[in-house]
């Protein structure tokens, strides 16, 4: 979701915490207070992500909206044949490239839904919290871009945030949507499961597998999970140094707690027949 989207904080991180605390979209803030896992399912459902996609040696990976590039350096100890991350800003862009080395490892300047990529030049194709936060017909292009990127064949990996149960009233996810946009600052668009599916499956994809976690991006327990002890105290001191901060990710969290038996993390894989 927008806490890791598809506008890259990275290039936001050179001011103060203090700085327009109050107005910047949340993600962009987590980043200058030093969180470095943005995605709604954490670590977690990045490694399932990662481990049903089974990137090896042969593939050739494109990974949508890098952000700070905890992903990507996961998917380069893997070691694939080349790896091209797609950026649109970039600021953000050099970020990505100081973790790559050599000419088949590059970051791209494009958008998701038009990366300028030749047709099945990929293998594996992976976003991650960058679709909630568009619209419906802007995520179908995004999910159609990865399945024009993608040989026969190829596998494609989400990582987002959901709506649950299944059944839940469009109003109630609506409401829900409002509330969590004016919060964090930045669109705010989940899909419920099924939907998630049906999406993918519109463009052709077959869905290969599907897991889910709760979201619990700013709980300490996954605080500490995601950042690890020294990372997580560090982020814990400068919330405690900006009042404007503190005041903006206690908000957030509120927001998530309020609506966490509706909210979840999911990722899928799908597979291009």
């Amino acid at each position: 979701m927008p806490l890791c989207a598809a506008c890259s904080p990275t290039s936001e991180t050179s001011a103060s915490p203090q700085d327009d605390a109050n107005k910047m979209p949340g993600h962009w803030l987590l980043a200058k207070l030093g969180k470095r896992v943005l995605r709604p399912g954490g670590l977690q459902l990045t490694r399932f992500m990662l481990e049903h996609l089974d990137i090896q040696t042969r593939d050739d990976v494109v990974e949508f909206a890098p952000g700070l590039g905890v992903t990507a350096r996961l998917t380069l100890e893997k070691r694939p044949s080349s790896y091209t991350a797609v950026e649109r800003d970039e600021t953000a862009a050099a970020t990505v490239r100081r973790h790559l080395s050599g000419a088949r490892q590059r970051c791209h300047l494009g958008t998701a839904e038009q990366t300028g990529l030749p047709d099945q030049s990929a293998t594996v194709v992976y976003g991650e919290a960058m679709l909630t936060m568009q619209g419906a017909e802007q995520k179908r292009r995004i999910v159609g871009e990865a399945f024009r990127l993608l040989k026969p064949g190829g596998r494609y990996g989400i990582h987002e945030m959901s709506f649950t149960p299944d059944d839940l009233p469009k109003v109630v996810q609506e409401d829900i949507s409002r509330e969590m946009s004016r919060n964090i600052h930045v669109g705010a668009r989940p899909l419920s499961a099924s939907e998630w599916r049906d999406l993918l499956q519109s463009v052709g994809f077959r869905i290969a597998s599907e897991t889910s976690a709760p979201m619990d991006l700013l709980e300490p327990g996954r605080l500490f999970r995601d950042e690890g002890f020294l990372g997580a105290l560090r982020f814990v001191a400068k919330v405690l140094r900006s009042p404007e901060a503190r005041s903006r990710v206690l908000s957030m969290r509120r927001i998530f707690r309020k609506h966490r038996r509706h909210l979840a993390a999911i990722s899928l894989v799908a597979v291009k027949p």
